[in-house]
């Protein structure tokens, strides 16, 4: 899968509400008022779609914060995995 290129990046992040760039990678803040519970739900529900996407981001948690960044290692960049796999976890922040 080939890079994406910056205006590639900026279209696609023009898509994604919220999502930025982050140390080479696209990365978003999700905060839930409802507690860690709910942060951990969230997760849940992201690692059922990086699984199925055999896609995953890298994941911190804090209480009711959880950030996602995502990049694909093994292209050494943002490709439209990573773009793909942000709108799925964006769906997933809904419940």
């Amino acid at each position: 899968m080939a890079l994406l290129s910056d205006d590639d990046i900026t279209t696609a992040l023009a898509l994604l509400p919220g999502w930025g760039l982050e140390d080479g990678m696209l990365a978003k803040r999700y905060v839930f008022p409802d507690g860690f519970m709910a942060a951990i739900g969230f997760v849940d529900r992201v690692a059922v779609a990086a699984e199925a996407a055999d896609h995953h981001p890298d994941i911190d948690i804090r209480w009711n914060a959880v950030t996602l960044r995502l990049a694909t290692h093994d292209q050494g960049g943002i490709t439209e995995k990573d773009t793909a796999l942000a709108a799925e976890c964006d769906r997933s922040a809904l419940g």
